[in-house]
């Protein structure tokens, strides 16, 4: 198809716009997948007619004017084209008033329009027409725009400019001597130079006064706003088709030809995939480079076998990667695309895992292909991705590490320096996944220097973790305890990866384990049998290698083979926390006078709350503060609070 003057290829992505926003609904809020939930208003233009002694003339066809809220309508003191707007013409019949609008769409990109940033020009009365075309709104005329910043793709190209409460329509409407009538009332503080955006009870619009505007609910053209207006609900994406035509060497041919006798052909499917030729110059003077290779251009027709000649568009990247995963289930099939039974069985992938700009590139159209795949009988999944977590960036120095920026830091210099295990483990402990990480060359240090930490230990007390053998029947207290904190850091790491992928959190949960097994070692030496002690300390050290091994992989699996062990790390089961083990005999209770904290108390899980209370009035730290004041309560919440209240 052809868009402006650019001929080119797009797929229909917009047929499955519904269903592509219903799956990101669930998987992630993202803002830019959300559609407007709006309305389009039908309204009368006026304007100039080829008959200028009549002034004046009725335009036959009603212009559609899109608004994400209806309910401001009473608020519209002006209404705005699109120069691009097909209605233009038959508006301004007169060449002279017409070259006053010429110019508008080429003040700027499309993308560049779209910024909220981008300075609205017009042309409509005191900017250029004489005469200015108008609309009939709510029984009168007001004046019609072009405006740059409203775009043809955006609604219908037609908008109704509020501008008491949008600030770009403030802006307009100020810079033209236009009216502005809010429909919501401001708070006293708001300055009377600006639009207001926010909530507020509805005025000037035939509203109880009860109702209350909020920014961003869904709009209701139904309601008595819109009374007087011929409304429709209607949803507006923002989802466009996809252009996947390139002018470039890299990617995929189009499969297209253009025949002297039958026109556009497509490819027969025995000739395919057409061949990228060896042959091709590239000379950095723009346009696809395949259009100077003739052995490429050149080509027979599939239907006449007369000649064609070859599109020389490539497609877009992301075509080829959209369906790369179905073919992984079946690398070895050699009847298609992929096998379907195997798709079948190993699809849909578990987790996908990208950067925020996904939701609108390589998984978005991964989703649509496997829509059509399902679509054309090749498989009956519907989505290819079970679940999404968009991870953050990696800052440096303030700002987005990119080549661009000229910030970025290379990887082989960090391994070189301190390993890859190292760069690993601080890449994922600086931050949650989803947020963006400040990359400090300090932090890979404090990496590499855990580690380090953590290989001393092993390697000087190999004798003592060899020797460890099974636990005895029953432990001391400190061994009770110590058990208890490395099952504790199992059930932790276990639950922040599993469940929410924070491996940050788990690295710091493993990290005091590290310092708790260097304080038994040291505090174990006495009134702790060697038998005990050694056990503890080689079931310490191997659960420490199996929860890391996942982020230190190499750092683990050396660690662990010199200890003895005969197979590698990684064909270890993942460790199970012992119930038994997480059993607190003692708990830490806190002790609040009149509200305050005071004290705290190690007492018995099973102390009975008489007990516990007798403990707590007699805690030296407490007493002072009941000294010549009477008890007049305590409270007690069994393992965790006693509340002493006094009076004087």
């Amino acid at each position: 198809m052809t868009t402006g003057d650019i001929e080119g290829w797009f797929f229909k992505i917009t047929d499955y716009a519904e269903e592509l926003l219903a799956w990101m609904r669930q998987a992630a809020r993202l803002a830019r997948a959300r559609p407007h939930h709006a309305a389009e208003l039908d309204r009368e233009e006026r304007g100039r007619g080829v008959r200028p002694a009549r002034g004046r003339a009725r335009v036959t066809s009603p212009s559609r004017i899109f608004t994400t809220r209806p309910d401001t309508s009473f608020g519209m003191t002006y209404a705005v084209l699109a120069p691009e707007h097909p209605l233009v013409d038959s508006l301004v019949a007169n060449a002279e008033e017409r070259g006053a609008g010429d110019g508008l769409p080429a003040g700027g990109r499309a993308r560049d329009r779209r910024s909220s940033g981008w300075p609205p020009t017009a042309r409509s009365g005191g900017c250029g027409w004489p005469r200015a075309p108008s609309i009939r709104s709510r029984g009168s005329e007001i004046p019609l725009f072009l405006a740059d910043y409203v775009l043809m793709g955006y609604g219908t190209g037609a908008i109704m400019a509020v501008p008491g409460e949008d600030q770009r329509d403030w802006d307009f409407a100020k810079q033209h001597g236009l009216d502005i009538i809010a429909t919501v009332k401001r708070p006293p503080e708001w300055p009377d130079t600006q639009a207001y955006t926010g909530d507020g009870v509805k005025i000037n619009s035939g509203i109880p006064r009860r109702a209350h505007h909020r920014r961003g609910e869904a709009a209701r053209p139904s309601t008595g706003c819109v009374a007087r207006a011929s409304a429709r609900s209607k949803v507006n994406y923002r989802l466009r088709d996809w252009g996947i035509s390139r002018q470039r060497y890299w990617g995929a041919p189009i499969p297209i030809l253009y025949c002297e006798t039958c026109g556009m052909v497509a490819e027969r499917e025995d000739r395919l995939p057409v061949v990228l030729p060896q042959d091709v110059q590239i000379s950095g003077k723009g346009g696809s480079p395949l259009a100077e290779v003739a052995s490429f251009v050149n080509a027979t027709c599939p239907k006449c076998g007369g000649r064609a000649r070859r599109d020389t568009d490539t497609m877009d990247t992301f075509v080829e990667s959209s369906w790369y995963f179905l073919r992984y289930c079946s690398p070895r099939y050699d009847q298609g695309m992929f096998e379907r039974t195997a798709a079948e069985y190993w699809m849909p992938v578990d987790q996908y895992i990208g950067g925020i700009e996904h939701a609108v590139l390589h998984l978005l159209y991964a989703r649509f292909y496997t829509k059509v795949l399902r679509d054309m009988g090749m498989i009956t999944l519907d989505e290819p991705f079970a679940a999404l977590l968009s991870q953050g960036m990696v800052i440096k120095d303030g700002a987005k590490m990119s080549k661009s920026k000229g910030n970025v830091v290379d990887p082989d210099d960090m391994i070189r320096r301190f390993g890859a295990d190292a760069t690993r483990l601080f890449t994922l402990f600086a931050a949650p996944p989803e947020r963006d990480l400040e990359w400090t060359e300090s932090g890979v240090e404090g990496a590499s220097r855990f580690l380090n930490r953590l290989w001393r230990f092993v390697r000087t007390h190999g004798e003592v973790i060899g020797s460890g053998g099974r636990l005895p029947g029953t432990l001391t207290d400190a061994g009770r305890a110590f058990r208890r904190t490395i099952h504790e850091t199992i059930s932790r790491v276990t639950t922040d990866v599993e469940r929410h992928f924070h491996f940050n959190t788990a690295i710091s949960a493993i990290m005091e384990l590290v310092n708790a097994l260097h304080d038994f070692e040291r505090d174990s030496l006495d009134g702790v049998a060697r038998e005990e002690r050694a056990a503890l300390i080689r079931e310490a050290v191997e659960v420490t290698l199996r929860l890391i091994g996942p982020v230190a992989p190499h750092f683990a699996e050396e660690l662990w083979q010199g200890l003895g062990n005969p197979k590698s790390l990684f064909t270890e089961a993942w460790p199970v926390a012992d119930s038994s083990a997480l059993v607190k005999e003692q708990v830490t209770v806190v002790v609040q006078v009149d509200g305050k904290v005071r004290s705290r108390l190690t007492v018995d899980v099973s102390a009975p709350e008489q007990a516990v209370r007798e403990q707590a009035l007699a805690e030296d730290k407490v007493r002072p503060w009941l000294d010549g004041r009477e008890v007049a309560k305590v409270v007690v919440v069994p393992g965790r609070l006693v509340n002493i209240v006094t009076r004087a």
